[in-house]
């Protein structure tokens, strides 16, 4: 029982690494923002109207990251590496946001990246704490 619920839990988190995934805020020159959600709407549109224009690292990277999580998601028991990797990939993004946001001082952007950072820290402990008990 208390493995299932452990799977449960981690099944859990995964989601709320997910969901946190796409409420990272943007600002830049003026009058412009977005939130990930929406940026990623128009990648996946852009895609089909011209597919090499939405390929750089900072838009394909986390994209996969996404994907890697839901991978993990419907996995019955989620394989730690997939886990790992995934939030990895799109770490790499906000870590970025956060780090702008610093040198601006825009609380909006730091703010947004807190919940992603504070749920895939939390994650992470918990890989960790689980590989120190298997050993």
């Amino acid at each position: 029982m208390p493995s299932s619920l452990t799977v449960m839990q981690s099944k859990t988190l995964i989601l709320l690494i997910f969901i946190a995934s796409f409420f990272g805020y943007l600002e830049w020159g003026g009058e412009n923002s977005t939130f990930l959600y929406q940026a990623e709407w128009a990648v996946f549109e852009g895609l089909f109207r011209a597919p090499l224009s939405i390929l750089h690292p900072l838009t394909v990277i986390p994209i996969i990251g996404q994907v890697l999580l839901i991978i993990a998601m419907l996995r019955k028991n989620p394989p730690k590496y997939l886990v790992i990797i995934g939030i990895v990939c799109i770490a790499i993004l906000f870590l970025l946001m956060l780090f702008v946001g610093l040198l601006e001082l825009n609380w909006k952007i730091i703010l947004s990246t807190f919940p992603f950072l504070i749920f895939s820290t939390i994650m992470m402990n918990r890989i960790r704490r689980s590989r120190k008990s298997a050993q």
